[in-house]
């Protein structure tokens, strides 16, 4: 066995599985995040300094801040509905809630208006959610499925709908395709010699690779594709967007075009791992196509309708800046003098052009009835 692969509980199930079959790609990866025994975002904290990477909102208060101003201006853009829903894909500690919520104290009808929905899968950051916004004097709502919550038929109410998602669509698997011999293969996880490796299918997959991009093609390319594109844009975004109005922020990691690549990356303790470190204890992710994702939102649903507008995606620094983050961070150090350093520290690390401020890209989905949304158009 490698001294890079830790023979966890997970491993050891996953290679009881692949004993019988191979697995693709995304499918050891949903395994490595999802496994209802073993998985990565069913028992890991995950975020924070102590944990295995941080996040914008753990940054800087300045973050949430800011997302529960632009809520507040996308609600008034909704014609300023009685109740809205104010939903939060993946909502971590719930730091990034607490600070929106508490910036929305300036705008008393909309904190009257919301009822704050959390969608989160692991039990150990619903507890510390709870604990971060128990006394937050809104109404709160759990929910641990996606679908369940938002899609057809889900708990959610059918009202208007603001969703706020950071680093929630890098957590979606992807597969992987490679080109070889002049066609397109899965890329599979298997065992050799008792460890997990990589290799190529020997049955071909059509893919769709977009133009012009299908003009580049070079052999041992790697073309990664979402399926949860499409799930979250047809079935959730679309449908919710058929019945009432809606708008979805998306913040993450990501390139602004499609292109070749292995993105799959794996996080121990805030460094770079090995795919197969510590299967179950290990954080899995890949870089966002945002591409993929927007031609997905706009394509038409079912019945041929195309409910759904994207605006941007541009950088975090772009969409931080339009928001007036230096003039936020400006105030708040001038009121907070004490903790002026970390406060300028923290907005520098969001707006980095060459870190996360470059690094990170802003999309918003909406209904046709709305106007492009603040920020980002």
């Amino acid at each position: 066995m490698s001294d890079m692969q830790l023979e966890t509980p997970l491993a050891l199930k996953l290679k009881e599985r692949l004993a019988r079959e191979a697995m693709s790609v995304g499918a050891f990866v949903e395994a490595c995040l999802h496994d209802p025994d073993h998985g990565y975002y069913r028992h890991q904290a995950a975020i924070g300094k102590s944990a295995d990477f941080i996040t914008a909102p753990e940054i800087s208060q300045v973050f949430g801040e800011l997302l529960g101003l632009w809520s507040a201006i996308t609600w008034q853009a909704m014609g300023s509905p009685e109740t809205v829903n104010l939903v939060e894909i993946g909502p971590g500690r719930g730091t990034m809630m607490k600070d929106a919520l508490r910036a929305l104290h300036i705008v008393p009808a909309f904190r009257s208006a919301i009822h704050v929905h959390l969608i989160e899968t692991n039990p150990v950051l619903c507890d510390i959610q709870w604990e971060t916004l128990k006394n937050e004097g809104v109404p709160f709502t759990w929910h641990r499925d996606l679908n369940d919550a938002l899609g057809t038929n889900g708990a959610i109410a059918e009202a208007p709908t603001i969703i706020l998602a950071n680093e929630f669509l890098d957590t979606l698997p992807v597969e992987q395709f490679a080109r070889a011999d002049d066609a397109w293969v899965h890329r599979d996880v298997v065992l050799a010699d008792g460890d997990f490796t990589i290799a190529n299918s020997t049955s071909t997959s059509d893919v769709d690779i977009p133009t012009p991009l299908a003009a580049q093609v070079q052999p041992d390319d790697i073309f990664e594709v979402c399926t949860g594109f499409a799930v979250l844009a047809q079935n959730i975004l679309a449908e919710r967007a058929s019945r009432a109005p809606l708008a979805a922020l998306f913040i993450d990691y990501g390139h602004t075009t499609s292109g070749f690549g292995d993105s799959v990356q794996a996080v121990k303790d805030h460094k770079a791992v090995s795919l197969f470190h510590a299967p179950g204890e290990s954080d899995l992710t890949a870089q966002v196509d945002f591409q993929a994702f927007s031609k997905q939102c706009v394509a038409a649903n079912a019945d041929g309708k195309r409910p759904l507008e994207v605006d941007g995606p541009i950088t975090q620094a772009a969409f931080l800046g339009a928001l007036g983050i230096a003039e936020r961070a400006f105030r708040l150090m001038a009121g907070n003098p004490e903790i002026a350093g970390s406060l300028e520290t923290g907005v520098a690390r969001l707006m980095a052009p060459n870190g996360m401020g470059g690094r990170f890209k802003v999309c918003a989905v909406r209904s046709k009835t709305l106007s492009p949304l603040i920020g980002i158009a």
